[in-house]
């Protein structure tokens, strides 16, 4: 083997890395001055800051209308919005990113089944296994390059504002993301049962069923529940087209500076989300051991 001199490979990848971000810094231009707010944007945000220890507990609104639900009741409906949101879309993704990470994963072709397959249905499989596989790794490629906004912007111009529309701008780069993570799960899953199945005659979806999903499972169940997270951040984002999440409330409090109620709708974000790192932590360690 050829030495790798005194750096080493991953030296030169790390060099490479800091090479390639200064240049970028040098041709974006970037400035630390641009940092610094001007004279009006500096009271703003002295202003939004100086309320963060004293979040809103009723609305500041000189004019509150009659039989409008308290801010902490409000607070507490977004939030449920935002949740329920984040749950379809994941739901959805979950199950197009499973069918899309056994299609996107060498496991169930790469392997020939032991026992005597019929010569021609061996070969056709094999001809069009990886044309499939080629074609499933590009769709997710594709589906997981465009950020869920930009994906809401679309389909918001093409089928207007509704809940489905909401959860399918979520679902499509997070089933993209789920698909290649867990196609990568089950190609790096103990084979040995799938070894034993293969030898036994089972076909590819057997062997997938029972013999890889298994081992990875535990896995995959935890890396979904962490994309759950970040899909309570892009529910609330989704407030900012008009859907009553937390984003919502966040952006109306902060057009008409009612920076009390920014705070506590950030801070019920906020909570909201510690929660759910909470449940999904003891999930996780009860699915990975």
């Amino acid at each position: 083997m050829a030495a790798e001199g005194p750096v080493g490979l991953r030296g030169w990848t790390l060099l490479g890395i800091l090479a390639a971000g200064l240049w970028a810094a040098w041709a974006l231009r970037l400035d630390p001055a641009g940092l610094v707010p001007g004279q009006g944007g500096l009271a703003v945000a002295r202003e939004l800051f100086a309320r963060a220890a004293s979040p809103a507990l009723a609305y500041e609104a000189e004019v509150v209308p009659e039989g409008i639900v308290p801010l902490w009741l409000r607070a507490l409906q977004a939030s449920r919005t935002t949740v329920v949101f984040a749950a379809a879309a994941v739901s959805l993704s979950a199950a197009c990113g499973l069918l899309l990470g056994f299609l996107a994963s060498t496991a169930w072709w790469a392997d020939d089944p032991a026992g005597g397959r019929a010569g021609l249905s061996k070969r056709i499989r094999r001809a069009a296994a990886p044309l499939l596989y080629g074609a499933t790794r590009t769709l997710v490629a594709l589906m997981r390059s465009v950020h869920e906004l930009l994906w809401a912007v679309l389909f918001l111009a093409a089928l207007g504002r509704s809940n489905l529309t909401a959860v399918i701008a979520i679902a499509i780069p997070y089933a993209g993301t789920l698909a290649k993570v867990f196609s990568e799960l089950i190609d790096e899953a103990p084979r040995e049962a799938a070894a034993a199945l293969r030898a036994a005659g089972a076909g590819p979806l057997q062997v997938f069923l029972f013999g890889l999903l298994p081992r990875a499972l535990p896995d995959m169940s935890a890396y979904a529940l962490y994309r759950f997270e970040c899909a309570l951040r892009s529910s609330a984002i989704l407030g900012f087209f008009g859907y009553p999440t937390l984003g919502y409330y966040i952006a109306a409090s902060f057009e008409n500076l009612h920076y009390g109620e920014v705070w506590t709708y950030l801070y019920t974000l906020v909570a909201l989300v510690a929660l759910v790192d909470l449940w999904s932590g003891v999930l996780r360690r009860r699915f990975v051991r």
